[in-house]
């Protein structure tokens, strides 16, 4: 797990969001950093503010009012291409693949590499997509096949080789395991980690508190667009979690946990 007196600053600051929906406060005066090599958890009810706070990171929508600093200098994102533009990437839930189009289309799709002739350079697209799923996936072989044919854990490996490919430095991942059975959550998660040792940081959105212990090194509640809690996974357990997603604070006689 990251060690944030070896790193080099945060890769994403998010300082004072807000975002209002006519008189409805959805995101309210909230922060959150993110680190090299570190995965922040963030949970809350449906409702709670999560999801809007990382849509404006991702450049889907735009706050109110706050900042957004990417390696210390102040970030101008007004839509996911100035989002990727800076390093940032989303793997959304349902994933926004093609499914009738192969693996090597689906990691291109909208940024396909050209021949000096203009035409479609098949041949280095599939030898491009081979060497990144295999840095994630080693057993992934079958890249001509349409996605539609391949388990929920081979179509999350497409979906974060298209991010690493295109020099992501953070992810956010929306609900990655949603819908997944155990061995294909094992291999997501297997992803999750090899990702956070390469360096990138990435904010994980999920409901399941399994996910939430196994990958991540800090994680931050919301609760009616307010952040109610940001701490080590080391100091919490389960139970002060749940505290802090229902009642939105922690339990009345917590301590953190012997370290």
């Amino acid at each position: 797990m990251l060690d944030q007196t070896l790193s080099d600053g945060p890769l994403v600051e998010m300082i004072n969001i807000e975002k209002h929906f006519g008189g409805v406060c959805a995101v309210d005066d909230v922060s959150v950093d993110l680190y090299p090599g570190e995965v922040v958890g963030v949970l809350g009810h449906n409702g709670a503010g999560k999801s809007c706070l990382m849509r404006i990171l991702s450049g889907a929508m735009m706050p109110n009012a706050g900042k957004i600093r990417v390696r210390g200098q102040e970030a101008d994102i007004h839509s996911p291409s100035d989002a990727r533009d800076y390093g940032i990437e989303t793997i959304y839930q349902t994933l926004a693949l093609a499914d009738h189009l192969d693996a090597p289309a689906n990691l291109f799709l909208g940024r396909e590499l050209k021949t000096a002739f203009g035409n479609l350079d098949d041949k280095k697209m599939l030898s491009e997509a081979q060497e990144v799923l295999a840095r994630l996936n080693p057993n992934f072989k079958n890249l001509g096949d349409p996605v539609s044919s391949l388990s929920g854990g081979q179509r999350q490996a497409i979906a974060i080789a298209r991010a690493l490919y295109f020099d992501a430095r953070v992810l956010i991942m929306d609900e990655p395991t949603a819908a997944l059975g155990p061995s294909e959550t094992a291999m997501v998660a297997d992803l999750t980690l090899k990702l956070r040792d390469e360096g990138i940081g990435i904010f994980l959105v999920s409901h399941d508190m399994n996910d939430v212990f196994d990958l991540c090194d800090r994680i931050m509640v919301m609760s009616r667009g307010v952040n109610v809690g940001m701490h080590p996974i080391r100091d919490v357990t389960k139970d002060d979690v749940l505290s802090l997603i229902i009642k939105g604070a922690l339990p009345d006689d917590w301590e953190p946990r012997q370290r």
